[in-house]
């Protein structure tokens, strides 16, 4: 996981110069709604994405899925229009990252953009890491970096560090379900550096993962690079380049790159209620289900209408239908 730390550097992608999209022409088309998968370039916020591609698409609410620091890159899932009201369901996916891990110094933020101190001892080979990444793999537990958005008595973290205090920062418990060595450079022997590629639980750090695999070798270590290549089902090779979601957004054509609101919820089944039980779901009323299906995490099954995809979540209790979120109205 990585997060925005409040830092004076705020790169803009600005849109102020590009056409106005067709969608903001008055009367010509409704908003776009769905999801896309953008791929993030090193520099901007994922602020300024959701930024851009709010003013862009004349679309009201934009969100994202799992906030990218500017210096890292890869898969940030948007989610436009209805789309933002299924965001909720993608929190608990896991990620998938490749990182660049250094060692011989320390950073105050853990990471590239901190200030480094080389710590003097012994760095490890490759051998080294490749064994002390084992100790990481399965439930452990993770002090988030410093510099992180966590709250402390209200305050974020990095706002405490920023002005000099040593935040108290619980411990958390993480799962690392892949960890293994993609590559090492030892091209500069003091400070050899380890490509490695991670599988996640949700709220792991990898910053603070390369922190402590530091620790562990006696030498200190920093992240240095970092690509997000997944998150849950989103994957970075269908992910879109910026350049081409400007594009795409300018001519009024983001549709051809959007997935449906409920793409990569595969684990919460689909049902189908008769038309007079959907209108009804649709106006928030509990309905009887009809026909079996086994709900999928928290009781919840995607309510899909015909030639109109998924309409909303219910949470399936005693053979009934509970509206759990409403995507579209009854006239839409």
């Amino acid at each position: 996981m990585t997060d925005q730390r409040g830092t004076e550097r705020h790169r803009t992608v600005s849109a102020s110069r590009a056409r106005p999209t067709r969608f903001a022409e008055a009367g010509t088309s409704r908003p776009p709604s769905g999801v896309l998968v953008v791929a993030k370039p090193t520099g901007p916020t994922s602020h300024d994405i959701v930024a851009l591609v709010r003013r862009l698409s004349g679309a009201k609410r934009v969100g994202h899925g799992g906030t990218l620091d500017p210096f890292a890159s890869g898969v940030l899932p948007v989610f436009i229009g209805s789309a933002t009201r299924m965001a909720e369901y993608h929190l608990h996916d896991s990620k998938a990252y490749r990182a660049l891990a250094c060692f011989g110094a320390t950073s105050t933020t853990d990471d590239i953009e901190g200030e480094l101190s080389p710590t003097g001892a012994p760095v490890p080979s490759r051998a080294d890491v490749e064994a002390a990444l084992e100790g990481f793999i399965g439930r452990i537990v993770q002090r988030p970096p410093a510099y992180s958005a966590v709250k402390v008595a209200g305050r974020r973290a990095y706002e405490l560090a920023r002005r000099g205090e040593r935040p108290e920062l619980r411990d958390r418990e993480v799962e690392i379900g892949e960890l293994r060595l993609a590559g090492w450079d030892d091209g500069s022997p003091d400070a050899p550096c380890a490509t490695i590629e991670v599988r996640c639980s949700a709220g792991t750090y990898v910053r603070a993962l390369a922190r402590d695999l530091g620790e562990r070798l006696g030498c200190g270590a920093y992240l240095a690079a970092l690509t997000r290549t997944a998150s849950g089902p989103f994957r970075l090779e269908d992910a879109v380049d910026l350049d081409e979601v400007r594009g795409l957004l300018a001519d009024g054509a983001i549709e051809r790159r959007l997935l449906p609101p409920d793409a990569g919820l595969d684990a919460y089944p689909e049902v189908t209620p008769p038309p007079a039980d959907l209108e009804a779901i649709l106006r928030g009323q509990v309905v009887r289900m009809h026909g079996d299906a086994t709900p999928g995490p928290g009781g919840l099954v995607r309510v899909v209408a015909p030639g109109r995809g998924v309409v909303a979540m219910a949470r399936l209790v005693d053979a009934r239908l509970h509206p759990d979120k409403v995507l579209v109205g009854v006239a839409d």
